[in-house]
C-alpha cells in the first residue's frame, strides 16, 4: 500500500449493524472530523473498534443504509466476531470445550 492511501485511510471511519438475521449494513461513514465523532461515539457507548484500513476504505464505498455485499461477508465477519469475543459473546448453540481436554501442541 502506498503512503497516500495509507496516510488518505487513517481518518476513515465505517460502522455496521448487524441483526443477527440479515446482512451487516453501514450505519455511519465518514472521513477526517466526522470519522474521529464516529469513533468517539461509538467509544462512548462501548463499541468496540477495529482498526482495519483497507477494509474501512473498501466498506466506505457502499452507501449508507446498504447491505454488505457477499463478497465481503468473511471479512466483516471476521470483524463481528472480534467484536462479540471483546464484549464476552458466543453464539447461542456454542459449546466451551470440557475443561479436561488437552490442547494438541
Amino acid at each position: 500500500m502506498t503512503e497516500e492511501i495509507r496516510q488518505h485511510n487513517q481518518d476513515l471511519a465505517v460502522a455496521l449493524n448487524y441483526d443477527g438475521q440479515n446482512a451487516p449494513r453501514i450505519t455511519a461513514k465518514g472521513q477526517n472530523e466526522l470519522a474521529r465523532q464516529i469513533l468517539e461515539k461509538a467509544e462512548a457507548a462501548d463499541i468496540p473498534l477495529k482498526y482495519d484500513p483497507e477494509l474501512a476504505a473498501i466498506l466506505s464505498q457502499i452507501p449508507l443504509g446498504e447491505e454488505i455485499p457477499e463478497n465481503l461477508y468473511l471479512a466483516v465477519a471476521e470483524v463481528i466476531a472480534f467484536a462479540y469475543f471483546i464484549a464476552g459473546k458466543t453464539p447461542q448453540d456454542w459449546k466451551n470445550p470440557p475443561e479436561n481436554e488437552q490442547e494438541i501442541d
